[in-house]
């Protein structure tokens, strides 16, 4: 009996992105111009496999900077650190290298814009998410309240009209982003936005390649880590645009293929942290039960980069 055929839709764009191989090169680039080892705080980036692959060329991952030697380089990760971190490292008089994406340090940017204006600043994001814990960093306590929903507007502690402005995370789902600015609005007729949605460039375009396949297949599967804000919500605009059974996986061996079973078209993405070789893998996995068929989907092409800190450009 031959194999059950299986064709993949490939969403594009998909996996990484500019900020996630800027950050990668960062630490890549630090271990050749200060030599092994060369310390990160929290994970470079959210996805196990591309940690391991650092840890193999001599980063060591720590929570705190109290675990770095006196004297040793570290590296911010690209989720963005409050202020308090640098001026810590500066201290104790260790090497720091930031790898803070761009487009989270224009949010860094904005809050303090919005501050010396005179405004309360509000950002939409996830409790706890890295970037979040950076962005309110920015400035004192008190000064940026969150908001993870639209029903939290109603039960915010302040006048209707007092200045704020708003500043979003930006790896939500574009959907759900909307539906709190919306409801900020209304309360806050006179609020202050970004010129342009906070949400990165690569985040609306892998959902946008959701969407654009998730009607079209049985089963979808994000390769992305657990605890990666944009590989989860990418399984939720899944879920939200067509395909009810999406799942996320880190790689090929998490897949269960009791979940697959009687699928005829699967979709394929990964996360804005996922490299290409966990998606190779995955084909190639499904290559080996079932006579696959691939399908690539664009909705766009990419071809932003961001520069190295200068004091990265010049090695080789």
């Amino acid at each position: 009996m031959g194999k059950a055929k299986l064709t993949i839709l490939l969403a594009g764009p998909r996996g990484f992105c500019a900020g996630v191989e800027r950050a990668v090169q960062i630490v890549e680039r630090s271990l050749d111009r200060f030599g092994a080892p060369v310390y990160v705080r929290h994970e470079i980036v959210h996805n196990r496999f591309v940690v391991e692959a650092l840890e193999q060329k001599g980063a060591i991952f720590v929570e705190e900077l109290d675990e770095v030697p006196a004297g040793a380089t570290v590296v911010f990760s690209a989720h963005g650190v409050p202020k308090t971190v640098p001026a810590e490292a500066e201290r104790r008089q260790l090497v720091y290298v930031d790898a803070t994406c761009p487009l989270v340090s224009k949010v860094h940017r904005e809050t303090e814009h919005h501050f010396a204006q005179g405004r309360r600043i509000l950002l939409i994001g996830h409790a706890g998410h890295p970037e979040v814990i950076g962005t309110m960093g920015q400035l004192p306590p008190g000064a940026v309240l969150l908001v993870e929903k639209a029903a939290d507007v109603a039960r915010l502690a302040l006048a209707d009209d007092e200045p704020v402005a708003y500043v979003t995370q930006t790896t939500l789902s574009i959907d759900d982003t909307l539906a709190v600015v919306a409801a900020l609005k209304a309360r806050f007729p006179g609020i202050h936005g970004p010129r342009r949605d906070d949400i990165c460039y690569a985040t609306t375009n892998r959902q946008q390649a959701v969407k654009a396949i998730a009607p079209r297949v049985d089963r979808l599967l994000v390769v992305g880590a657990p605890n990666s804000s944009n590989s989860l919500r990418l399984v939720e605009v899944a879920r939200q645009s067509g395909c009810g059974k999406a799942a996320l996986i880190g790689r090929a061996g998490d897949i269960d293929w009791g979940f697959l079973a009687g699928a005829r078209r699967l979709g394929l993405t990964a996360g804005a942290s996922a490299p290409e070789t966990l998606v190779e893998e995955v084909v190639e996995a499904c290559r080996c039960r079932y006579e696959v068929a691939i399908e690539e989907v664009a909705v766009t092409r990419e071809d932003m980069r961001f520069n190295l800190p200068r004091a990265l450009l010049s090695v080789a």
